[in-house]
């Protein structure tokens, strides 16, 4: 259900045509909800059947010419409506711990590896955080309660990778030299 709803939020925010969403995905909400290109446009689709978006009018009509979509007061209702509803915490679901699961019974021949290869992951990715919150967020642009809320985010997106090259460290140590 939250793919409708962070497609509403990315409009909300500026605008869009499906491949502008795509790319605004691969820059920001895609950092803790992905979506495919397929995905969103077929999300467009629903929501602009629903009656919570709409194409904007193109000056000259063209055939095959890209539409760009803003939300209409249903999608800003829907979303506010969204927002505001309870929602238990989903489990996790983690397959490298899976993969380790699974290790404990076939055994763990390259498992270190991949521990090692998600651990470079995992340290890239909170070092492209840390450079966002450099470059979004200094102290002077957390003032107003939308950025506030766009640096927790950004903060969530940090502690959890602290917390995997932290985990994924001790547990390499933990499982020794191969």
């Amino acid at each position: 259900m939250s793919l409708p709803h962070a497609i509403l939020t990315a409009l909300l925010e500026k605008p869009s045509s499906g491949l502008e969403l795509t790319r605004r995905f691969d820059r920001s909400i895609g950092y803790f909800w992905s979506a495919t290109h397929q995905q969103i446009y077929r999300e467009l689709g629903r929501l602009e059947e629903a009656g919570h978006i709409r194409a904007l009018p193109s000056p000259v009509p063209v055939r095959g010419q890209r539409k760009e979509y803003e939300v209409l007061p249903a999608g800003s209702e829907e979303l506010g409506a969204w927002v505001a509803r309870s929602e238990d915490p989903k489990p996790m679901r983690a397959a490298l711990l899976l993969r380790m699961r699974a290790a404990a019974v076939v055994g763990a021949a390259g498992l270190r590896a991949e521990l090692n290869r998600h651990l470079a992951l995992h340290r890239e990715q909170l070092d492209e955080y840390l450079a966002i919150e450099v470059r979004d967020f200094p102290d002077e642009r957390r003032h107003s309660e939308p950025d506030r809320l766009r640096h927790l985010v950004l903060r969530g997106g940090i502690e959890m990778e602290r917390f995997w090259v932290e985990w994924l460290t001790g547990a390499l140590a933990e499982l020794g030299a191969e």
